[in-house]
């Protein structure tokens, strides 16, 4: 059943299409082409981005930065609990917030004791006019404090001690025992102050976060054929010399979903199958990978085709998850592809040669998101298993695994037919199919 090329659903469709599609015609299936596949009329050029498509804005979980793009709101006390997480709160911060709270942490707590040690001198009388520091040898007055004249002594003298500094011009006496104890609670306190600020900046510093910077994810994910199999591909790189030890990617398809019960999972989420190079998604990073997801039948893609990407709506998540080789941290690098980052019908190109001259490979990141148009069907893979299935001269895949062996080529299983028998009995005949 054929739609209304006039209808506003084509009309639609035909705008997301790009140019090359739109001069498609139908082949015959008795010509050398296979019906349902994708042939450029003009020549195959390399591009990284599709020119006049137009699409419209989706909605992702996941920015291309990796940012989560979440909002949380309501939170029942949350300030609270925020609070009692200070540590993590603070290196979660951003810097004006975190460089504010090391800021006051010090200048209060010279205050605070500067305010304690004005009041041990009120009280022993320290500060009266004839105990000041130039009549106290007349008067024959020893203080708590040598060199206290006002606040602003005291402030000076608080962060002498917090710091152990140690001009020597001001120091304490045995006799006051309050401020004996004060000066060694004001030591302790200021230790502890300064562990814990140069705590939180030395984290916030050697987050692992930062070393996602230079761990690349392809702008655009492809889709086109790789050992007969339909396989949707995307490209991870590492700008860092050193390596990233351990490094596995995942995928997660987030995307609606209705239960037997009617239930609608608007948010569902389903790993996706990933492998580089004949291995699992284990990485051995050196330069930038390919990753493939074949699209078979345990694919939640198995029933999807080309214009069913351009219709639906999910969101592919991706994963880099491993250890730092110079800190033995571990980082994870986030991204994601909607139905507008996926070229159907495209390859990335190699990027990686060996410099004769400098004796070793070379990673030309240029090409990192570069792509070339390959023949590829625009039907889903389950079409495409059905089509191939009712072909007589289908390659098997043990011919293109064993190339040694002769080429095999698979018929349809058919049920055995045998002939119709006839039976005359007592004048009665009987057919047997």
């Amino acid at each position: 059943m054929h739609a209304d090329p006039e209808s506003p659903c084509c009309r639609e469709e035909t705008q997301l299409l790009p140019d090359e599609w739109l001069k498609v015609k139908t082949v015959p299936t008795n010509g050398n082409l296979s019906p349902g596949v994708y042939y450029p009329t003009g020549s195959k050029r390399s591009r990284s981005h599709r020119h006049g498509v137009t699409r419209r804005t989706r909605r992702r979980a996941i920015l291309k930065n990796g940012e989560c793009n979440i909002l949380k709101s309501r939170i029942s006390q949350r300030r609270l609990r925020f609070l009692q997480d200070m540590f993590t709160t603070l290196v979660d911060a951003q810097w004006r917030w975190t460089l504010l709270v090391f800021t006051l942490s010090f200048i209060l707590s010279w205050l605070g004791f500067a305010l304690i040690w004005w009041l041990i001198a009120f009280t022993h009388g320290d500060l009266e006019p004839d105990h000041l520091p130039p009549l106290q040898d007349s008067a024959n007055w020893k203080p708590c404090v040598f060199n206290i004249n006002d606040f602003t002594s005291c402030f000076l003298f608080s962060i002498e001690t917090q710091h152990t500094i140690g001009y020597g011009a001001r120091t304490t006496t045995e006799e006051c025992p309050e401020a004996i104890f004060i000066m060694c609670l004001q030591s302790i306190v200021g230790v502890m102050i300064q562990a814990f600020m140069v705590g939180i900046v030395f984290a916030k510093m050697t987050r692992p976060k930062h070393r996602t910077q230079t761990l690349l994810f392809s702008k655009y994910a492809v889709v086109c054929q790789r050992d007969g199999e339909l396989s949707l591909m995307f490209r991870v790189g590492d700008l860092r010399k050193s390596h990233i030890i351990g490094a596995s990617v995942r995928a997660q398809l987030i995307r609606s979903r209705t239960t037997k019960e009617g239930e609608v999972l608007s948010h569902y989420q389903t790993e996706l199958e990933l492998n580089a190079d004949g291995c699992d998604s284990n990485l051995f990073f050196i330069w930038p990978i390919t990753m493939v997801h074949r699209i078979n039948r345990d694919s939640p893609f198995y029933g999807v085709s080309a214009a069913d990407v351009l219709q639906e709506r999910f969101e592919i998540v991706v994963i880099l998850e491993g250890t730092i080789e110079s800190t033995g941290q571990t980082t994870q690098a986030r991204s994601s592809y909607t139905t507008s980052e996926i070229m159907w019908g495209h390859r990335f190109v190699p990027l990686v040669t060996y410099n004769r001259e400098r004796q070793g490979y070379q990673v030309d990141y240029s090409k990192f998101d570069e792509t070339t148009q390959v023949d590829t069907p625009l039907c889903s893979a389950k079409e495409l298993d059905e089509f191939y299935g009712s072909q007589a001269d289908r390659r098997s895949i043990e011919s293109a695994e064993h190339p040694q062996q002769q080429l095999i080529l698979k018929m349809p299983d058919r049920a055995p037919t045998t002939e119709p028998k006839a039976e005359n009995k007592d004048g009665d005949f009987t057919v047997t199919l």
